[in-house]
């Protein structure tokens, strides 16, 4: 995942115009100038998500397993990215484990804020990709929901 220019966590990734672009081409191309050396086929397409409102949005969700080696030169390759410091501020591992204080590792990155449907989109490909089991993914998620703060009362008197 990448930090976002705003605080928010999301996925690279950008706008097609499909008159001049197929989905793919389009996303290899915006990837390419955030990534460099990732490409995505019909193959690695996960999901779609429509957000409505104002300006409709359509999120084409990919996703696709890389080695070790590559992951590093992607890393390496979004330092060195045109966007990188404007509107990227660096990649992000998520934690695929829980400590055993149930807390640590991912239920506690799931407690920040994401944009869109990313944590949708990062929930939905552990469960389907089988990266974390069903009833571990279940734990983090509940744990997640116990870090939510109460709203802070400011009327009460000191």
């Amino acid at each position: 995942m990448q930090m976002r220019f705003d605080g928010l966590l999301g996925f690279p990734g950008g706008f097609v115009d499909r008159r001049y672009w197929s989905l793919e081409d389009g996303l290899n191309r915006v990837l390419g100038l955030g990534l460099g050396c990732v490409r995505l086929t019909e193959a690695d397409y996960l999901c779609s998500h429509l957000t409505e409102g104002p300006h409709r949005v359509v999120a084409h969700f990919y996703a696709r397993q890389l080695t070790l080696e590559e992951l590093h030169t992607i890393e390496i390759s979004a330092v060195h990215s045109r966007d990188h410091g404007l509107e990227v501020m660096g990649m992000v591992r998520v934690p695929l484990y829980t400590q055993k204080d149930r807390m640590g590792g991912l239920p506690n990155f799931l407690a920040n804020s994401f944009v869109g449907t990313a944590k949708f989109q990062l929930l939905f490909a552990l469960k389907i990709l089988n990266m974390v089991p069903e009833e571990k993914l279940a734990e983090a998620v509940a744990a997640t929901q116990k870090l939510k703060k109460p709203p802070i009362d400011h009327t009460a008197g000191a």
